[in-house]
Formats: structure tokens, C-alpha cells, sequence
């Protein structure tokens, strides 16, 4: 490797995580946006000795991040939650038809928050980074064509300039701006709104209240924290509710299977997240990983369960709890 190219490497490694969120807003899979942040990587260190400075090192890294990206997008299926694919279901006798579990291709999957943002990130890129990896944002960002996609990540989240943009993507600025509408009309029909953010101290009150209701398994109090219009989900399965009363059907019937769980405590997308484990013999095995959405008041609006064990993996939660 030349000096040329080990020093910008080196300096290209220094946005590793700026470009993890790029690719991961932008494809809607953490496995993915890692692969796409190496060969990111990899081929700036392969044309290393073209970059003359001429632009600076950070747009030039996301040129190529986003032709990778643009890449690795053309699968026919685009990445989606539940309530994308199927109306809301009922839990009628006790006994509801989950369906069958779709590939994780299928899916939007959760990041951690320690993988995008550093110990010490500024409060303002904090409430940004909420903002902008809500799971219905990644999922309707899945809807716009590659160039929409791309322009809104840039000006809207990462807070390129129109001009920084159109050099990345090698379009005109007034490209960048009529894109740039298209896909926030766009976003605002499939995203919605978010609900008002609560405050640190009201989303650790909430996440607390949920855990101790939770480990009793006590369905009055968990009802509780609920907003009468809250959603329910488990991927891989397209199944989901919706509604405080649905819910409590399901936690009273089928969710019971949650009784005298074990719960550890992490942070996914922005929100408060818990490690549902099971008991299996003398040990705790992973079950579900718990996503919360609460709102300004410490409702909780929206509970995504990841029925999968990578889930677990990626919040570096163990494998197991002992007895």
C-alpha cells in the first residue's frame, strides 16, 4: 500500500461512522450497511491515488458510499415493517394466525445507538439521530427511487449543503432541489409525523415502569402505558395490532408465554429497548428484543418485538442468563 493511500485510509476512517449512518438509513439493514461502509472503504483505498484534494475527502467518500448503496438496493423487494404489508389483526379467540415468518431481507432491522454515535456526540446530533432513525422513517425512506433517497439523507439528516450534494451525486443543484421535494412529499404521506419527543427523564420513567410490570407480568399496569391508539409488532411475522384493548387481548392470551421473564435493558434507533429472555431448564435464552416509541407524555405509542436472536447479538446482551 503506498503513503498516499494508507494516510487517506486512515483519514477516511475517521467518517466510518457518519457513513454507517448513511448506509444504514438508506438501506434499512444493519448487516448491510456494514458491508457497504467496507467496500465503501475498499474502494477508496483502490483509487486512493486518484484523489488529488481537489474535493474535500468527506464528499468524495460519500460519492462512493452512495454509488455502493445505489447498488446493493436493486433487489425487487424493498425492506418494510409489518403495518406496510398487511391490515392490523385480531387476537378474536385467543388463537390468531401469525402467518408464516418472512425472510430478513424482508425486513427493517434496529441498530444499536453506541454503533452510530460516539460516548461524547453534541445533544443536537442526539435529537437528530432520533429523528431520522424512527423505524417508520427507514421504512418509508425504502419507497424513493435511489436519487430521492440519497438527496433527502444528505440534506435532511446529514446536512449537506444543495451544492455538496449535487457534487456527490454529479447533478445540477436544481436536481438536488426538485428532488429533494419529491421525496419529502413523499416521506410526509408515508412517514407521518413523529410523536412529540418526551424527555430523557420521562422516557427512563416509562422504560422503567415497563420493565418492572413486565418481569411481574402484570397486564393492568401494562395496559396502563399504553396510548389507546398504540401499535403492536413482531417481526418476521406480518402480523400486528392495533390499539391499548387489542394489545391487552394479546397479553392476556397468547403473550402470556412472557410470564416470569428476564429483561435486560439497551438502546435501539433512538428509543429504549429490553432483552426479553425465556427460561429453558436452569438458564434464560433469548426471546424477544422489546422496541419502544414513547411520546411527550411517557405513553407508549408503538412496540416493535424483534423475534431474532441478531437482535440480541448486536446490543452485546448475552447469549444466555444463568440461574
Amino acid at each position: 500500500m503506498s503513503a498516499v493511500a494508507t494516510d487517506l485510509l486512515e483519514r477516511a476512517h475517521q467518517h466510518r461512522g457518519e457513513l454507517l449512518g448513511y448506509c444504514y438509513r438508506f438501506l434499512g439493514s444493519p448487516s448491510e450497511a456494514e458491508d457497504a461502509v467496507q467496500e465503501t472503504l475498499a474502494r477508496a483505498w483502490q483509487k486512493a491515488d486518484q484523489f488529488r484534494g481537489d474535493a474535500a475527502l468527506r464528499t468524495w467518500l460519500y460519492t462512493v458510499a452512495v454509488r455502493v448503496c445505489a447498488d446493493m438496493s436493486r433487489a425487487p423487494q424493498r425492506r418494510a415493517l409489518p403495518m406496510d404489508l398487511a391490515g392490523a389483526g385480531t387476537v378474536g379467540d385467543g388463537r390468531p394466525d401469525l402467518g408464516t415468518p418472512l425472510p430478513a431481507e424482508a425486513w427493517v432491522w434496529p441498530l444499536p445507538d453506541d454503533r452510530l454515535l460516539a460516548a461524547d456526540a453534541d445533544p443536537a446530533a442526539v435529537v437528530a439521530h432520533r429523528d431520522t432513525v424512527r423505524l417508520a422513517f427507514l421504512a418509508a425512506l425504502q419507497h424513493l427511487p435511489a436519487r430521492q433517497r440519497a438527496v433527502l439523507i444528505l440534506r435532511d439528516v446529514l446536512a449537506f449543503s444543495a451544492a455538496e450534494t449535487a457534487a456527490v451525486l454529479t447533478i445540477s443543484v436544481d436536481a438536488v432541489t426538485s428532488a429533494l421535494a419529491r421525496a419529502r412529499a413523499t416521506m410526509r404521506t408515508r412517514a407521518g409525523e413523529p410523536s412529540t419527543r418526551p424527555t430523557d427523564a420521562v422516557e427512563r420513567e416509562t422504560l422503567e415502569r415497563y420493565v418492572e410490570a413486565f418481569e411481574a407480568y402484570d397486564v393492568d399496569r401494562l395496559v396502563g402505558l399504553l396510548a389507546a391508539e398504540a401499535s403492536f409488532s413482531m417481526p418476521p411475522l406480518t402480523f400486528w395490532l392495533q390499539g391499548a384493548e387489542e394489545i391487552e387481548r394479546w397479553w392476556r392470551g397468547p403473550g402470556d408465554v412472557c410470564r416470569d421473564s428476564r429483561i435486560l435493558t439497551g438502546r435501539l434507533n433512538g428509543r429504549p429497548a429490553v432483552g426479553c429472555y425465556h427460561a429453558n431448564g436452569e438458564v434464560w435464552e433469548p426471546f424477544a428484543v422489546h422496541l419502544l416509541e414513547v411520546d411527550a407524555d411517557g405513553a407508549i405509542t408503538d412496540l416493535t418485538h424483534f423475534l431474532d436472536a441478531e437482535v440480541f447479538e448486536s446490543l452485546g446482551m448475552p447469549a444466555q442468563i444463568l440461574a
